[in-house]
């Protein structure tokens, strides 16, 4: 088993490095007053973990059917052949409509979703930035007339590839990279789970892989175990 996986985070407090905006995200679960948001920073810094915490805190036990996450880089650069293979969309897809035309109707059909036992249900963009101008702009009117029902989540390195009139409508927040101290903790962490010993690995080693990763804890944690098992620290 990927220990990223493993030791992905399932609760707010095990989301490390992002006190502030997971204070937020805490209250926003405990009022039910969510905005729309906007999540942005560097890959492996907490954003996709945040969000399943923040589902599984609003709705519990229905928490997958009541968040919908689109993989807006696959989708955009496989184009339609994604969506005819990907069962999640078959009910929706039409061969003889444009991958825009088709993105605007999976976008509807799931925003019109009615949430179970809560006010409103999560649609999440991961990798927001790929999403085109001409799929934003059609978003933007799928926001405006759902945001009763619906909250939308973008997920993305690169902000500013959103359209204005998509990023105005949701409550920034900046995922910066991690320490090299929290990064280094959670390592040994982790090494103590699964050998017994924060030592295994010399503290050059350690270093080398903190280093390594700058700031993205997936990209340390996937460093970790490809060599603790590889035998050759």
């Amino acid at each position: 088993m990927l220990w990223i996986e493993k030791y992905r985070p399932g609760s707010f407090d095990k989301i490390l490095g992002q006190d502030r905006i997971i204070a937020h995200l805490e209250t926003f679960a405990k009022t039910g007053g969510l905005p729309h948001l906007l999540l942005s920073g560097p890959h492996g810094t907490g954003k996709t973990a945040s969000i399943d915490c923040l589902s599984r805190s609003l709705y519990g036990d229905y928490h997958e059917e009541n968040m919908t996450c689109i993989q807006t880089g696959d989708l955009f650069f496989l184009g339609r052949k994604y969506l005819e293979e990907n069962e999640k969309y078959s009910h929706i897809f039409r061969r003889d409509e444009s991958l825009l035309v088709n993105f605007k109707n999976i976008i509807r059909w799931h925003a019109s979703l009615r949430p179970l036992d809560a006010p409103f249900r999560l649609l999440v963009f991961e990798g927001a930035s790929a999403l085109t101008r001409e799929a934003q702009a059609g978003l933007r009117r799928i926001m405006e007339r759902y945001s009763g029902t619906c909250r939308f989540i973008f997920t993305t390195s690169h902000p500013g590839a959103l359209i204005p009139a998509i990023s105005s409508r949701c409550l920034p927040f900046f995922f910066a990279p991690l320490d090299d101290e929290i990064v280094a903790d959670q390592l040994r962490n982790i090494m103590v789970l699964e050998t017994g010993d924060k030592e295994t690995l010399r503290n050059d080693d350690l270093d080398l892989i903190t280093r390594a990763a700058q700031g993205d804890m997936r990209k340390a944690v996937m460093l970790l175990q490809v060599t603790l098992q590889s035998g050759e620290p």
